[in-house]
């Protein structure tokens, strides 16, 4: 495998890795690509751009070709992630590219879908046109996470998003958690909805909160990402926000009930219900509720829950990703916690994380941190 070192090509890589993170959060069940086009014969001129559009069709590859046109012969193809090699709904992108006339592509990574995983870029070459693979690989790999964790685990790559004090406190002892951040944090939060593909939540913070679970940064609503509820008797509220918008935005809903009347009602109201077996605490497995979620396409999942649903994910080592937000202000022990007691009893076993950065928003923080790699 050659990776390129030429400046120019590091300059157009980065610039289609740019157009993939568009797509990111909007595209599931496929991954966020950018491509783009260059013609050395005329100057190292541009002559197509495209990203994966909403739902995940038209793919990269072939928004670029499409607005290149006759342009493509003869150019360079920057692409984030291997062309597909397969046919579903639209035929594969390396035939495409193939036929569009390119005479070199620059692939930043291999696609992980056996469907895929190297044909793509086999074919290229068989068409005799030049290939080179791995330039800017990390990056592409961090833009699509939740694709290949979806492929490789069988699971969304999970963040877990929660809001505290600076004693790690979510709420007064009186339950009391209106506003601990401030508005520019809460901001960030709408932004991370709108760059995942579903939100999860337990069904103690829906009664507690009735909570819409939408993105509300003005221009990014259509960005809203499906809401997903963990509800063991499927007592979410028929009257509540997320039961009367589920034929407008999805609700999804895993649940342990057998009570068809009630799971009747909530589908009629249009929310969709997944029945499925409780584990040892007679809860929904999350486990379960994981590979359900990638089995419909979700590659990023978005946990805003209470202390015993987040401690849950903690517990199970499900967790890939944390964004703290702290303010500045203390409740005290007696406030609540943000992650319930999981049954750690020996430093060696606690869950361990890297801190990747830590950035001001407004008059808090955000932590950002990921799974440690033992």
């Amino acid at each position: 495998m050659k990776t390129t070192t030429d400046p120019d090509d590091l300059q157009f890589m980065k610039s289609a890795l740019g157009l993939a993170r568009r797509g990111i959060g909007n595209v599931w069940p496929n991954p966020a690509v950018g491509c783009v086009l260059v013609r050395p014969d005329l100057g190292q001129r541009v002559v197509g751009r495209g990203w994966t559009q909403t739902g995940g069709r038209p793919h990269g590859e072939t928004e670029a070709l499409g607005r290149a046109g006759n342009l493509a012969a003869g150019a360079t193809a920057y692409v984030t992630l291997e062309p597909c090699d397969h046919t579903g709904q639209t035929g594969p992108c390396s035939q495409a590219l193939i036929d569009a006339g390119i005479s070199r592509a620059v692939v930043a990574i291999e696609d992980p879908d056996p469907r895929v995983s190297g044909r793509g870029v086999a074919h290229l070459r068989a068409a005799g046109i030049a290939v080179e693979v791995g330039l800017c690989g990390d990056l592409a790999r961090q833009i699509n996470v939740g694709f290949f964790s979806r492929v490789i685990a069988g699971r969304p790559y999970v963040t877990v998003k929660t809001a505290t004090t600076l004693d790690g406190r979510i709420a007064t002892r009186t339950g009391e958690s209106q506003w601990i951040t401030g508005p520019e944090a809460r901001a960030r939060g709408h932004w991370l909805r709108a760059h995942s593909d579903a939100i999860l939540t337990g069904i103690g913070t829906v009664i507690a909160d009735n909570p819409a679970l939408t993105c509300r940064i003005e221009g990014l609503e259509d960005r809203s990402p499906v809401r997903v509820v963990v509800d063991s008797t499927a007592r979410l509220p028929l009257d509540g926000s997320l039961a009367r918008s589920a034929k407008t935005q999805p609700v999804w809903l895993y649940t342990c009930s057998d009570d068809a009347a009630r799971l009747a009602s909530l589908r009629e109201l249009g929310v969709e219900v997944m029945q499925i077996e409780a584990d040892s605490d007679g809860r929904p497995d999350l486990s379960v509720v994981l590979s359900g979620l990638a089995d419909k396409g979700i590659t990023r999942l978005l946990v805003e829950a209470g202390a015993v649903l987040s401690g849950s994910f903690f517990s199970a080592d499900l967790v890939d990703e944390i964004r703290w937000f702290r303010s500045a202000k203390l409740t005290g022990g007696d406030g609540l916690a943000a992650i319930d007691s999981f049954g750690v009893e020996a430093v060696a076993h606690m869950r361990r994380f890297t801190r990747a950065s830590v950035s001001a928003i407004g008059p808090d923080i955000m932590e950002t941190y990921l799974r440690a790699n033992d």
